[in-house]
């Protein structure tokens, strides 16, 4: 069967980039950033961004296309004889499961919220306290919870059942252009508030009292957990889209630009959020409420609340919507490579058990309440650690060890792949710190995801 392909290199950044952005961007960021007292974190995040996730970014993306297979085959391609770096391709195929259980019940919340504003069920004149119930009584419903998560599931595997260029790059290049005009049309609202100048002022102009408030070594380790967390590397996510990317451009090259269309999209959603919050006198540092109990309010408040209530949570489904598409391609491409399945058969099989796997997350804040997969965590916060804090950095640390070591693929295989093509390049030079340097900055974040 013939390897499929992007249909043009905007279709791969777009996509790629679609992968990375997502809640971390504009859920996690603005609240990490607020208890991080902005300003330095932003610009520590800028910088771990570039010497920990460029790096690792293209150790995924040099897999893939060096081998043009995805995850188990991919390693079996270029591992050599007798290894067995390809077991960690099946606990890809796992993450990338175990991952879309909760983030299409998520997704499906962002949709539940973009309907609720665009039907007038947010409205004005409601008190913050019917606001910020809505929450929980959602969370208490188990059938509409499971109608949205279901739309989710049903809407990605349609999507992808084109086909990588009419299916995924088609939709997601509408997506994501619509995402960026959505972002900048929202930014230059919150601008307009009249707590903006306030908000930037603390979101990105250093203070040093936010160091001694939060201690620099906690700032810094928070600033690397988001610039490594944000692009989802280490489930084989991005790989795919290196299996189907051209050889005419350098992937340190493209991974800036992966990297550069993540954080704009990251540093705009603040943009958004911290104006917001100090026009209305709310801490930006609410944490996993800030986006459905802390920001509703603020939009029924202001004038034409509404409507960008409307809008912002429609441009929060597209961001979730870019990462469930790209990791339900991955998975789709797994089983067809792997199995010799053709892609319908992937699809239906695929989408009958993420529809079913996908029902715990949602029952385990109503008829579920009381299971506990893990000791004082719910069903998606279990979901949520063993992917974040151990699979994303267990599986990036074992992609750096398979690139730059002897035993893997080697590191001079490694950077030919990764320097092929036109645009920057990885000097030799670098051989140390990948070997040395990268292994001891993923490990600080596994053990403090651990602990």
């Amino acid at each position: 069967m013939k390897r499929e392909s992007f249909g043009s290199r905007l279709g791969f950044l777009l996509v790629s980039a679609g992968c990375a952005i997502g809640i971390g961007n504009v859920w996690r960021f603005p609240y990490i950033t607020g208890k991080n007292g902005g300003g330095y974190f932003v610009l520590f995040y800028l910088i771990c961004l570039l010497l920990l996730g460029v790096p690792v970014l293209t150790m995924e993306l040099a897999v893939g296309r060096g081998s043009r297979k995805s995850a188990v085959l991919g390693y079996r391609a270029l591992e050599k004889p007798g290894s067995k770096w390809h077991i960690h391709g099946w606990f890809c195929l796992i993450g990338c499961y175990l991952l879309m259980m909760y983030y299409t019940t998520v997704t499906g919340w962002m949709v539940n919220y973009f309907c609720k504003f665009l039907t007038g069920s947010f409205h004005a004149g409601m008190s913050t306290e019917e606001i910020s119930g809505m929450f929980g009584t959602m969370l208490s419903s188990p059938g509409s919870m499971a109608l949205f998560t279901e739309i989710v599931v049903v809407a990605g595997l349609i999507v992808c059942s084109f086909g990588l260029q009419k299916g995924l790059e088609r939709v997601t290049k509408v997506m994501m252009l619509a995402l960026l005009c959505l972002i900048l049309v929202l930014a230059v609202h919150s601008l307009t508030l009249s707590g903006a100048a306030e908000g930037l002022k603390f979101y990105l102009l250093p203070s040093v009292d936010s160091i001694r408030a939060n201690g620099l070594g906690s700032l810094i380790t928070d600033a690397m957990n988001q610039a490594f967390f944000t692009l989802s590397l280490g489930i084989a996510a991005m790989e795919i889209f290196g299996s189907y990317m051209s050889e005419e451009h350098t992937l340190p090259g493209e991974a800036v630009r992966i990297c550069a269309l993540d954080t704009f999209v990251a540093l705009m959603a603040g943009t958004i959020i911290f104006p917001a919050c100090f026009t209305f006198g709310v801490t930006p540092d609410n944490g996993p409420s800030l986006i459905f109990q802390t920001l509703p309010p603020l939009f029924v408040n202001m004038s034409g609340g509404r409507f960008w209530g409307t809008l912002f949570f429609l441009f929060m489904v597209f961001a979730s919507f870019s990462t469930v598409l790209a990791v339900f391609e991955n998975i789709i491409a797994i089983c067809m490579d792997t199995f010799g399945w053709e892609r319908r058969k992937a699809v239906v099989i695929n989408g009958l058990l993420l529809a079913v796997l996908s029902l715990p997350c949602v029952f385990g804040y109503n008829i579920w309440s009381s299971f506990h997969p893990l000791p004082g965590k719910d069903v998606l916060d279990s979901e949520d650690f063993l992917v974040s804090s151990l699979l994303l950095p267990i599986g990036s640390l074992v992609y750096l060890l398979f690139c730059v070591t002897r035993w893997g693929w080697g590191f001079d295989k490694y950077l030919a792949e990764a320097n092929r093509g036109q645009g920057l390049k990885f000097s030799p030079k670098l051989k140390p710190y990948f070997q040395w340097v990268l292994p001891i900055l993923i490990v600080i974040i596994l053990v403090q995801g651990l602990f």
